[in-house]
This record gives C-alpha cells, sequence and structure tokens, in this order.
C-alpha cells in the first residue's frame, strides 16, 4: 500500500516530506476498525528507524530526512495534465469492480448509522480501504466460544428465564424502543413507554395531572372570553388558628414587659398620633378618613359601590371577636392551670396532715411515758422507777421516737427524772474503796443524753448537753469529798479510781479534778517531802502519775532536784543510796537538765574517789574504782571519760613507766595491762581518748623493750609486746569496723521509704555523707596516691581507703582507723 498520499516529494534530492493534511484515505481508513495494519519486520525491530525499507507501502521514519539544500537553485515540479472526462469515467468503474460487497447486500441490522463526526461520510462512497471482512461475519467469534459467561452467572446463582439481582428484580426482556410519530421533541406526541415498560415498573404517570395544573394556572393569566366577573375569594380563621396565634403572641410579649411604657409618636397619618407602648401600634386599625383621597388616574375607574365606613365596622368586629376568643381561651387555660395546681396542693396538704397526725400520735405516746415515769417516782407510789428500768424507757425513746427524743429538751427531761435516781444510786458510794463502781451505767447514760453536735468541752456546755450536767452536779460532788480526805502518799488506790473513769467522765471534767483537785495535794506534800528523813522514796508516789498527768508534773521537777542536791552535799560515793534515788528519775527528768544535775552533784564526788585511788600492781584495792564506774549508765560517757583522763590515767601511766624502768617480768606487765583494760566497757573503749591512752601505754612498752640494748633482756618480751600491739590493734580495729557496719546497717532501715539517692551506696560514699553532717571537707588530692589508691583529705587530714578500711597517714606509716576516730581528729 503506498503511503505517498501522507508524503510530499522534495524535488531531486526525492527526499520524503511528512504532510499532516487529512486525505481522504484518513477519512476512509479512521472508522473501519477492520483495516490492515503494518506488521513489524525483524529488521525493523532490529534497526528500529534506520531500517531500509523497500516497499512503497512502509511509512518513511523521521530519521531517514536529510537537510535541504537551500542554496541549489530553484527548480520547478511539473502538475502533469488534466485526464478527460473519459479516462475519469473510467476510473470510477474499476473502483466500483473492487468494491467486495455492495451496500444492498449488507444486512440492515449491520449497517452503520451516520457518525456525529462533523464530517460527511456517507455510507454509499467505497468501502473501507484497509479492510478485508464486511459486517457480515460481526459477532461471528461468538460461535468459538464455550459459553463461560453463561457459566459464571450459574455459579453465582443466575436461573435461566429470571431476572438478574438477589431477588430476581431485575428485567427479563431487554428494553423496547417506540419509535415517535413525527419529528416533535420528547413527549411532544404523548407518553412514550411501551407495554412492556408498563408492565415492569407500574409506577404511575403524574404527567396529565402536572399538565392539568399547569393549564389551570395559565388560564389565571388570560382573559376570560364570556366576560363575567372572577368570583370573590374568602379566607377563614378556625377557632383552633386564634387560639394558636393568641399563645404566640403571649410568648412574643412577654419578654417585652421594659417596651410596655415608651412614648411613641405616630406621624403617618394626617395628624400627629402619640401613644404611650407599643402594643398600641399593633392594635391600632384603619380609620377610612385617615388616608387622603387619591385622585383617580386616566386609566383607572371610579368605584361602584364603595362604604369604608362600614368595611372598617365590619373589620373591627371581627378584631374584637378574635380578642375574646383569645382572651377566653387564656382564662380557659388559666382556669385549668388552677385546678391541677390546687390538686397538687391538696396532695401536699394531705400529706402534711398525715405527717402532723403521726407526730401527734407519737408525742402523746411519748407523754404518757413520761408521765408514767413521774407517777412512779412519787414518795408513795409501791412499785418505784429505778435507774436501769429509766434506762431502757430511755432507750425506747431514743430507737423508736427519736425525731421526738431530738426535738425534747433532753436537760430538763434528765433533771427531772434521771438525777433524783442518780443521786439514790450513788448515796453510799465509797471510790477509793469500789472504784468501778457505777462504770457501767454511767457508760450508758452517756450514750443516751449526751449531745452528739456537742464539739466543745467546757464548763459552758452545762446548759446544753445533760449528761455534762450529770457528771459535774452528781458525780463531781463524792469526787471532790474523796480528794479532800486522801492523802498523796497512797497514790494507788486514787490512780486506779481516775484510769477506770477516764472514758467515761467527760474531758474537761478530768482536767478540772487534775488540775483543781490532785496537783496542789501532790504540790504540797512535795513541799513537804525531805529526802535525808522520809523512808518512802519520792518516785513511788509521783510516777504513777505519769500517764494520767505527763506534763502537768514539769512544776515539781525543779524543787524535787533542788532538795536531791542539798541532800548529796555530804554524799560520799561509797554510799550506793544514792543511785537508787536518782535511777528512776534519769527517764523522767529532759537530758540537758539530768546532766547538768549530775554534773554538777555527781561528777565532782567520783573525781575526788579517782584522786584517792592508789595504783599498786602488787597489792591494788579497786574499791575507788569500782564506786567510780558503777555510774557509768547514769552519768554520760563523755563525763566519765573526762574523769578517767584527768584523776586515773596520768597515774596509771607513771606507774607503768616506772615499772619498765627496773627490769620488770614483762608477762606480769601483759597481764596487769590487760587486766586494767577489762575493767572498762566496751562503749568507754570505743571512744577515742581512752583508745589513745591504752596505745600510749603499748608504745610505751614497745619503747621499752626496743631500748634496753646490751642489758639483760627476758626471753620473747620483745616478741611478746609486739604480739600484744598487734592483737589489740587489730581488735580496736575489728570493733571499729563491726561498729561503722552496725552504724550503717541502722543508717539504711531509717532510710527505708525514702530516696534511693538518699542511702550511700559504698564506704565512700558514706564518708562523704558524714563529712556533709559535720560540715567536714572531704576531696580528693589531685595527682597524689599511695600505692595506686587516690588520697582524700578529711578536714586536714590526709586518708586513703582501701577495701572499705581507712587510713590515716602517721609520722612513719599509716595507721588503719574508724570513721567516729576519723571525725573526732578533723574536729
Amino acid at each position: 500500500m503506498s503511503m505517498s498520499h501522507l508524503y510530499g516529494t522534495d524535488g531531486d534530492d526525492g527526499v520524503e516530506m511528512e504532510s499532516f493534511e487529512v486525505s481522504d484515505w484518513d477519512l476512509q481508513n479512521e472508522f473501519n476498525p477492520h483495516r490492515q495494519r503494518h506488521r513489524q519486520t525483524k529488521e525493523e525491530a532490529t534497526y528500529g528507524v534506520w531500517a531500509e525499507r523497500d516497499s512503497d507501502e512502509e511509512r518513511p521514519s523521521f530519521g531517514g530526512k536529510r537537510s535541504r539544500d537551500y542554496s541549489a537553485p530553484v527548480s520547478f515540479v511539473s502538475a502533469g495534465l488534466r485526464k478527460g472526462a473519459a479516462e475519469e469515467l473510467s476510473d470510477e468503474d474499476s473502483d466500483d469492480d473492487e468494491k467486495p460487497v455492495k451496500q444492498e447486500e449488507i444486512p440492515k441490522e449491520f449497517v452503520p448509522k451516520k457518525l456525529k463526526t462533523g464530517g460527511n461520510f456517507k455510507p454509499s462512497q467505497k468501502g473501507f480501504a484497509g479492510g478485508s471482512k464486511s459486517f457480515v461475519d460481526f459477532g461471528s467469534w461468538e460461535r468459538h466460544t464455550k459459553g463461560i459467561g453463561q457459566k459464571l452467572l450459574q455459579k453465582m446463582g443466575y436461573v435461566p428465564g429470571r431476572g438478574l439481582g438477589k431477588n430476581a428484580q431485575g428485567i427479563i426482556n431487554p428494553i423496547e424502543a417506540k419509535q415517535r410519530k413525527g419529528k416533535g421533541a420528547v413527549g411532544a406526541y404523548g407518553s412514550e413507554r411501551t407495554p412492556q415498560s408498563l408492565q415492569d415498573f407500574p409506577v404511575v404517570d403524574s404527567e396529565e395531572e402536572a399538565e392539568e395544573e399547569f393549564q389551570k394556572e395559565l388560564s389565571q393569566w388570560r382573559k376570560d372570553p364570556n366576560g363575567g366577573k372572577k368570583k370573590p375569594k374568602y379566607s377563614y380563621k378556625t377557632v383552633e388558628e386564634l387560639k394558636a396565634k393568641g399563645r404566640i403572641s403571649k410568648q412574643l410579649a412577654a419578654p417585652q414587659k421594659e417596651l410596655s411604657q415608651v412614648k411613641v409618636i405616630d406621624m403617618t397619618g394626617r395628624e400627629q398620633k402619640v401613644y404611650y407602648s407599643y402594643s398600641q401600634i399593633s392594635h391600632k386599625h384603619n380609620i377610612p378618613d385617615d388616608n387622603p383621597q387619591q385622585p383617580l388616574g386616566k386609566d383607572s375607574k371610579p368605584q361602584g359601590f364603595a362604604l369604608p365606613e362600614l368595611e372598617h365596622n365590619l373589620q373591627l368586629l371581627i378584631d374584637i371577636t378574635e380578642q375574646e376568643i383569645i382572651q377566653s381561651d387564656r382564662q380557659l387555660q388559666y382556669e385549668r392551670d388552677m385546678v391541677v395546681n390546687l390538686s397538687h396542693e391538696i396532695q401536699k396538704m394531705a400529706e402534711v396532715l398525715s405527717h402532723e397526725e403521726k407526730a401527734i400520735s407519737n408525742l402523746s405516746k411519748v407523754l404518757d411515758m413520761v408521765e408514767e415515769c413521774e407517777r412512779r417516782m412519787q414518795p408513795g407510789c409501791e412499785n418505784p422507777l429505778t435507774l436501769d428500768e429509766c434506762a431502757k424507757i430511755f432507750e425506747t425513746l431514743q430507737d423508736k421516737y427519736y425525731e421526738e427524743y431530738r426535738m425534747s429538751d433532753r436537760v430538763d427531761l434528765a433533771v427531772a427524772i434521771v438525777y433524783p435516781l442518780m443521786k439514790e444510786y450513788f448515796k453510799n458510794w465509797d471510790p477509793l474503796k469500789d472504784c468501778t463502781y457505777g462504770t457501767e451505767i454511767i457508760a450508758k447514760w452517756k450514750s443516751l443524753l449526751e449531745n452528739d453536735q456537742l464539739l466543745s468541752h467546757s464548763g459552758q456546755d452545762l446548759s446544753t448537753d445533760a449528761f455534762h450536767r450529770l457528771m459535774w452536779e452528781i458525780w463531781m460532788p463524792y469526787v471532790r469529798n474523796i480528794v479532800a480526805r486522801w492523802q498523796p502518799r497512797n497514790c494507788g488506790s486514787m490512780v486506779d479510781f481516775l484510769d477506770s473513769w477516764v472514758n467515761v467522765v467527760p474531758v474537761w471534767i478530768l482536767d478540772n479534778i487534775l488540775d483543781q483537785l490532785i496537783f496542789p495535794k501532790l504540790q504540797k506534800e512535795v513541799e513537804s517531802w525531805n529526802p535525808l528523813t522520809d523512808t518512802v522514796p519520792i518516785h513511788s508516789w509521783i510516777h504513777p502519775w505519769l500517764p494520767l498527768m505527763q506534763a502537768r508534773l514539769e512544776p515539781l521537777y525543779s524543787p524535787i532536784r533542788n532538795k536531791l542536791a542539798n541532800a548529796l552535799q555530804k554524799w560520799h560515793p561509797s554510799d550506793s543510796s544514792a543511785k537508787l534515788i536518782l535511777q528512776p528519775w534519769k527517764d523522767v527528768f529532759t537530758p540537758g537538765s539530768w546532766e547538768a544535775f549530775m554534773v554538777k552533784n555527781i561528777v565532782p564526788k567520783l573525781g575526788m574517789c579517782l584522786n584517792e585511788l592508789i595504783i599498786n600492781p602488787h597489792q591494788q584495792h579497786m574499791d575507788a574504782f569500782y564506786w567510780v564506774i558503777d555510774w557509768e549508765g547514769m552519768i554520760s560517757v563523755s563525763s566519765l571519760v573526762g574523769l578517767l583522763e584527768k584523776h586515773f590515767f596520768p597515774k596509771w601511766l607513771q606507774v607503768l613507766c616506772s615499772w619498765l624502768s627496773n627490769s620488770p617480768n614483762y608477762e606480769e606487765i601483759t597481764k596487769w595491762y590487760l587486766g586494767w583494760k577489762s575493767m572498762f566497757s566496751d562503749q568507754v573503749l570505743a571512744h577515742p581518748s581512752i583508745k589513745d591512752k591504752f596505745n600510749e601505754a603499748l608504745d610505751i612498752m614497745n619503747r621499752a623493750v626496743s631500748s634496753s640494748v646490751g642489758g639483760y633482756m627476758q626471753p620473747g618480751a620483745r616478741e611478746n609486746i609486739a604480739y600484744l600491739t598487734h592483737t589489740e590493734r587489730r581488735k580496736d580495729f575489728q570493733y571499729e569496723a563491726m561498729q561503722e557496719r552496725r552504724e550503717a546497717e541502722n543508717m539504711a532501715q531509717r532510710g527505708i521509704g525514702a530516696a534511693a539517692g538518699s542511702v550511700p551506696m559504698n564506704f565512700k560514699d558514706l564518708i562523704q555523707t558524714k563529712a556533709e553532717e559535720h560540715n567536714i571537707v572531704f576531696m580528693p588530692v589531685i595527682g597524689k596516691r599511695h600505692e595506686g589508691k587516690q588520697l582524700y583529705t578529711f578536714g586536714r587530714i590526709v586518708i586513703y581507703i582501701d577495701r572499705g578500711v581507712v587510713f590515716v597517714q602517721g609520722e612513719k606509716t599509716w595507721v588503719p582507723t574508724s570513721l567516729q576516730s576519723l571525725i573526732d581528729m578533723a574536729k
């Protein structure tokens, strides 16, 4: 197939140029689905646009085009000669012979309609140039299939002969077309629905009704050909509409009460009018004479029958009737609401009446019970009322008639009924002999008479609380009488009495007893007490009052200390009775006052005793030392250490030096050293000053052993003393480590529940914590190490830590020490 209709030729060069004009071949093949398509050859697939083409039907590529030489001279192309008519007719005949099928031979259903492409393509033209098949073969592929569509539909539940869809609602027959009569628009010739569509979709067609309504509206604009008058239209309002209008106007006017007194000037008429509310404007009527007469126009016609006064009056009557109807409806609604309100009021009053009747009944029963109690309390009654029976009556009142019981005046009722019975009950009572007598019955009356809402506890509550008044007026006089006859040194019975009543008696009454009755008696007895002559220790009749009185006894402690100090002026430590008298007061006095008392009255006596002590290794008397050590638990450790440093260790070290200078037996010295050290408790030995003294003794013995060169030396003495020194220091180190471990454990236990960061994680953190507690600077020394261990400054002391042990720098070597000793040295 030649493609010359698409390309032109460039003169002598023969270069084909692409033409973009639309030719007849384009129109014929554009709408031919069966036109012959160009198949790509193997050479075209390999070389693409550079492939060589020998056939004229092949379309040249754009890549083969050569550039045009515009410098060449102009060459003209001959257009040829026009053919004659005979030649053109012969060409048409040859073209007709080439048609494969005539138009009349094609079935009607395969003839395509006029294509809406805007062109003039007609079926009568020549056949598609590129097509080799006709419309006869259209759809012939169906006979080569195996009915896969039908099978898929049957798998999805389709039944032949029924409609599609879940409920078989689809149509079975295809949509039918109905031929229109003429060339009018859609619907111009009536309904175009077919009988089949009416059967499948039975929908009422309302087009006729719409047409009638349209014609009816259109007729209103046309002039009546008969010239008749139009019928007048009347507007009616029902009673229900008027009622609804009245309700709406009432709702709208309700929030506008503030506008009811507004002055309004109306200038819409011929004359100015003044209204005093907007409501008057809304009720204004159009009076006929208000509007001026309008001049008649050129085309206007005068009214033949006009009665504006009559129309105004009729309208006024209509408005008045409407207002009367609205007012009647409102009055009716008001009366209905009043009926509902009164019915609710009747119901409430009935409930109140029943409640009042019940209250009256309960009050009458309560009054009968009270009158019965008064009758039985008369002197000549055969069945007198007892306190237990009265308590049961009050319990009944509280359980069954609680509201009436709370409303009544319990104070007056108790005064009239309970007080006489209570006096009779406690008439022969002795509190010191039978201290628990009446506690149960008084506890029962407390629950019955005490005011639960009473929060204060003072004498002002007597007028509002029946139980407090009962205890103050009936029970309290017996207590006053018994306290007046009571001896303070016989405190056991009185303390037991108050202990048994402490949970029953009101707090303010108990405070009055302790402050106004008990304390003055004790104070008077303390003033008359003499520690030198009285055989009964004072703590035996003062200390039992501590649980009840506690801080109330503080004013008694100062005179007691003064009298004890006067008694100790001539005391000697050999008398152990002083310790027996003072020991019970250690936990009673405050720590500061107790330490001051010991330093002033006991420590000087013990120092004098130590001064009298003679240290003799050959014949030692230990009585004076025992007298001092026996006070270890009474005086503080610092006071005892001070006594030993001042009065004991100087003499002891002096005796040791003199003994070592006379060729002694070192075994005896070792035993003597260990014996004296065993006389002290661990708490005293742990003190840094005491350890320093014993370490000083060890240093003296070591110097004595090492300095005796050339003289006689006891065999093994040097080794024994060195072993003793090593053993003692190891014991001190172990004891200090154990103390530090206990202290760390105690700190860990106290820190349970606190933040985890506050508990030291290692020994270094513990040292840092202790340094912060005692305001001591603890920091590393930069660039300084000892045996690979970092050096630290603890105050003015240089230390290092090795496996949980603190080493302090001495004169020649590093000495292990405890944390407490380190703190003492740093201070």
